[in-house]
């Protein structure tokens, strides 16, 4: 076998006989084998002397061997980062294979590719230590990140681990609340009481919820109050018992159905207001009519007003029921699958229908001020104040607010050239475009673009909003602008059937106009014009 020069082998000797507690040896790339190896080397691949080790045809180390191509990458693998440790199994020239520590580091040397090979065994105490090792470090990680407050106390109720959610929810530092007793963090009035909780407890151990659907609250270092939900488990340790204690706060989730309570209010009161004005009205037509049967031409026309409001009516509460039930029920059914989840770890689940109670909350306040704006109108309490306002702006802030409502890959591109300022109504002009904008994104498919335009001529501005929707048939489009009034091609669509007409009222007072050009399967453009005045 040839062997290195010896200008470097007596420098490679020494350093090999160095690390002579472990096997330590040079193999050459070149030559694809060992060209020296140390004592402990031959030692613990169980050959009988150096040179049969350096002169093995068998040229493989693991079990089972690498192949070519592996070998190579594991190669040019250290070669590119210098060194390189893995673990596996070493075939030894008599015996069993043994689990081994195998580190590889790439020199040259007189222009010669070499790797310096360290091998360690592995025996069965360093992998326990090195499975504990990891399995100390996995707690750690859980403990320190769990998304609730956990705390670990020992069987007199002292403290003796606090993650940092816990700390975070009760106002401390973790490290300040490690040997105080568990009760600074109950309640004064129900910490009388804690103690003999624990000591019960502690005498028979289980994994369960605390409170037995009595509520539970903790408190804060500020001395404040908060509901909380806790839920317990043990462990002994050499015959001690600990406690621990999983916390979370439900603050969120009370607000939330409070929140809920007042919108049922809420909307039950509204209700009652809406079918007494449908009976005030009634009865004044009735009223009405009484008066007109002495005169033909005057009851020829109630007549036909009582048809009018009659179809208003049917409509309404064909959508109030429509329009109230689906929300409504989306917000009951959320709130009874979140009783499902009343584990600590269905948190996650929790959040996802208090959110939803969220959004049909707000779907209903969008529902609930689209009628009060119709009974605001219809009753004179709405009129224009002009004020001077900056239009980029805006429209700037109105297309924002309906960024929420774009479906995927949908856009809205718009400009204004209009000098600053001009003088309007900033409220009404805001709400008709975002009603605009809302119904051009309600009716659009995905990935489509809304542009929007608004331009100043003297004394005169005009805003347009287009869409490349579903279009409005010529038949619908004379109906638009009266209540209640839905087309068959959206009536799958949420909606009141109000939008159009509020904007109409809104722009009759402002002194404006508004022109609707629609064509099924293309689009809708829609025009309003508005008088201007000198700004201040």
């Amino acid at each position: 076998m040839p062997l290195l020069p010896a200008a470097y082998s007596a420098v490679m000797a020494d350093l090999l006989y160095t690390h002579s507690g472990e096997m330590l040896g040079i193999y050459d790339l070149s030559l694809g084998w060992f060209t020296h190896v140390n004592p402990a080397g031959v030692r613990l691949l169980a050959y009988p002397s150096k040179e049969a080790f350096l002169t093995d045809p068998n040229h493989s180390l693991r079990v089972p061997p690498w192949t070519p191509a592996q070998w190579q990458a594991l190669c040019d693998l250290t070669r590119r980062e210098g060194h390189h440790e893995l673990a596996g199994d070493v075939r030894r020239h008599v015996g069993e294979p043994f689990r081994a520590y195998v580190k590889l580091t790439y020199c040259e040397v007189a222009g010669r590719p070499l790797l310096l090979v360290n091998i360690t065994e592995h025996n069965r105490l360093q992998q326990a230590e090195r499975a504990l090792a990891h399995s100390v470090r996995r707690f750690e990680a859980v403990f320190a990140n769990a998304t609730l407050g956990i705390i670990v106390c020992d069987e007199p109720g002292g403290m003796v681990s606090v993650n940092a959610q816990a700390g975070q929810l009760f106002g401390y530092a973790p490290a300040e609340l490690l040997g105080q007793a568990i009760e600074v963090l109950v309640p004064e009035a129900a910490g009388r009481h804690h103690a003999q909780l624990r000591a019960s407890y502690n005498a028979d151990p289980q994994v369960r919820n605390m409170g037995h659907n009595r509520p539970l609250a903790g408190q804060r270092r500020d001395g404040s109050v908060f509901p909380v939900e806790a839920s317990l488990s043990y462990f002994y340790l050499d015959e001690e018992l600990y406690v621990v204690a999983y916390i979370l706060d439900l603050s969120a989730k009370q607000a939330a159905e409070q929140e809920l309570r007042t919108q049922h209010q809420r909307v039950a009161r509204l209700n009652a207001e809406l079918e007494q004005r449908v009976v005030d009205r009634t009865n004044a037509l009735l009223l009405t009519l009484e008066q007109l049967e002495k005169r033909g031409d005057e009851l020829a026309l109630a007549l036909q007003a009582e048809q009018q409001l009659g179809e208003l009516k049917s409509r309404f509460v064909s959508m109030a029921s429509h329009e109230f039930r689906t929300p409504l029920t989306a917000m009951l059914s959320s709130a009874d699958l979140i009783e499902e989840f009343p584990g600590a770890h269905q948190q996650p689940q929790r959040l996802k229908y208090v959110n939803h109670i969220r959004t049909s909350v707000q779907h209903l306040n969008t529902i609930l001020e689209e009628f009060l704006s119709v009974g605001r109108i219809e009753e004179g309490k709405i009129e224009a104040r002009p004020a001077n306002l900056n239009l980029d702006d805006l429209v700037h802030d109105t297309v924002a607010d309906v960024q929420g409502l774009l479906k995927t890959g949908q856009t809205i591109d718009w400009r204004v050239e209009c000098p600053v300022p001009v003088r309007l109504d900033a409220s009404l002009l805001r709400k008709i475009l975002m009603n605009l904008l809302s119904n051009a994104l309600k009716y659009s498919g995905k990935h489509s673009v809304i542009t929007v335009r608004a331009g100043c001529v003297p004394r005169e501005l005009t805003i347009t909003v287009q869409d490349r929707g579903i279009g409005i048939s010529k038949e619908d489009q004379a109906h638009l602008f009266e209540q209640f009034f839905r087309a068959p091609s959206v009536i799958t669509e949420p909606g009141t059937g109000l939008g159009l007409y509020i904007i109409a009222k809104y722009l009759e007072l402002m002194g404006g106009t508004i022109d609707l050009q629609s064509t099924p399967g293309q689009g809708t453009t829609v025009t309003i014009t508005l008088p201007l005045t000198t700004p201040d």
